[in-house]
């Protein structure tokens, strides 16, 4: 049975050594821009694009080929989010190693 002491002194060295805290904190602001991503889509740029659909609902523009229904509004906006967030995360990173060669 391990000693009880070095349980403690281990897990924070778990913590130190794989920078579980970093890890955390940008899974908790991933949710986060995630959410503010949908809804700049969903509530900004997806009502000026729905302008140029006729019915105006971009949600559930589809277009019918023969028995086919593609559903290309919620892809468009899914499209959107996936962008926006990957270019965000570019961005993060190109500025996070631009830092990293400074400092070397």
């Amino acid at each position: 049975m391990p000693d009880s002491m070095s349980l403690p002194s281990e897990f924070m060295e778990f913590i130190e050594n794989y920078k579980i805290l970093g890890i955390a904190v940008a899974f908790i602001l991933g949710g986060a821009i995630t959410t503010l991503v949908q809804s700049l889509v969903n509530n900004v740029i997806m009502p000026v694009i729905g302008i140029i659909i006729p019915s105006g609902d971009w949600q559930n523009a589809t277009l019918n080929i023969g028995a086919a229904v593609i559903k290309w509004g919620a892809f468009v906006s899914a499209l959107m989010n996936f962008l926006i967030i990957a270019l965000l995360i570019f961005a993060v990173v190109k500025l996070i190693t631009k830092k990293e060669g400074k400092k070397k």
